[in-house]
């Protein structure tokens, strides 16, 4: 566990990938929602790494005016990744949970919100046990307003005093996302009981 990289891989130390993305389903597991495009109009995309993306998802799906979710890779130099791969560390990519919402009944703040609480923004490459490049605290926004809303509510927490040391994460422009094997998504529900390392409200 504890030899796992802590810093990430330039792209010519990336593992090569492959041309072609994993076929999964196209529907949540849980409530049938489409979690490829084409979605519903007005809806919004936002993509949060916040340690192991079983209880990152999890944290997300049951919120009012969350359309889907969908865990997946994201900020990584290494085309169309397995989990496998992700966890070497030497593809550059996070966990992270997609979330597809509607702005109008969840804006943005209110995702950020759940971010923040459900996880230690201050670990570095890691979340409790979970140690490696994987696991680090990222908002990958899709949008300027989101990038500004982001660092203006990471200042915010900064200056709250709820945490001892330094928040340390990442506000990324999004990349290309791409989805993890079909067993990951919906994890919890498909394994109740699994491992989780969030701090997750009823």
């Amino acid at each position: 566990m504890f030899g796992k990289p802590t810093s990430l891989p330039t792209p010519d130390q990336a593992l090569p990938g492959r041309a072609a993305a994993m076929p999964v389903p196209e529907r949540h597991f849980v409530n049938g929602n489409r979690i490829v495009p084409p979605f519903p109009e007005g809806l919004a995309l936002a993509d949060f790494g916040l340690g192991c993306f079983w209880g990152a998802e999890k944290a997300f799906w049951k919120l009012p005016g969350v359309y889907a979710t969908a865990v997946g890779y994201q900020g990584g130099a290494t085309p169309n990744p397995t989990y496998r791969e992700v966890c070497t560390g030497r593809t550059g990519h996070a966990e992270v949970v997609r979330v597809i919402h509607d702005p109008a009944k969840i804006p943005y703040d209110d995702l950020l919100r759940t971010f923040w609480e459900s996880h230690d923004p201050t670990q570095g490459m890691r979340q409790g046990n979970d140690v490696g490049t994987q696991y680090r605290s990222a908002i990958f926004f899709t949008s300027e307003e989101q990038r500004k809303t982001a660092e203006a509510v990471k200042a915010r927490v900064g200056r709250s005093g709820k945490w001892k040391h330094p928040i340390v994460t990442q506000i990324v422009a999004a990349g290309e996302f791409t989805r993890a094997e079909e067993h990951h998504q919906k994890y919890l529900e498909k394994n109740p009981g699994g491992y989780m390392c969030h701090y997750l409200r009823d």
